[in-house]
């Protein structure tokens, strides 16, 4: 990413993460070190940025992902997609722990929360994703988008060099 933006390379983003898996596994692994250079570098690009969330777009990961939180400048998202906090079924038994016993209705509370929360329409209602679009017409979208971007100019406030995480 940081090479594109150097050179004024657009960025495009397929998106299909379901989240940051806590654990010492992880940790040990260095995903927050990473991660963090990540966000940096998609905050940092002054590049068109386009995204196209393919299928699961869960919690932080997803808004590592040049999101529009992180300034993603186009998102698009298929309707099959899922963007939630995280997913439907995790969610319910936080919430609905005392019913876990009940796996009937585990099941109802998790098909609500998935008709509730977990599609792009409540993202793109919310202004999240731009456009939900079908899986046939990715190529058209993206580019009439970026050549809708052709003429971006960014200009970043001046500072002697960037402080990456390292």
């Amino acid at each position: 990413m940081r090479f594109c933006d150097c050179f004024e390379i657009p960025l495009l983003t397929f998106v299909d993460v379901p989240g940051f898996l806590p654990g010492t596994g992880q940790e040990y692994s260095g995903v927050i070190k990473h991660g963090a250079k990540l966000l940096f570098a998609y905050g940092e690009a002054t590049v068109p940025k386009v995204t196209v969330i393919t299928r699961k777009a869960y919690g932080g990961a997803y808004v590592v992902m040049s999101s529009k939180h992180l300034r993603g400048d186009i998102n698009y998202a298929w309707p099959t997609s899922e963007i939630a906090v995280m997913g439907a079924k995790g969610a319910t038994e936080i919430l609905y722990r005392s019913e876990l016993g009940d796996a009937e209705k585990i099941a109802a509370r998790t098909k609500d929360y998935e008709d509730a929360f977990a599609n792009p329409f409540v993202a793109a209602e919310r202004g999240f994703i731009d456009e939900v679009i079908q899986p046939r017409s990715t190529r058209k979208r993206v580019c009439r988008a970026f050549a809708q971007l052709r003429t971006k100019r960014k200009q970043m406030p001046w500072k002697k060099h960037d402080n990456i995480p390292l």
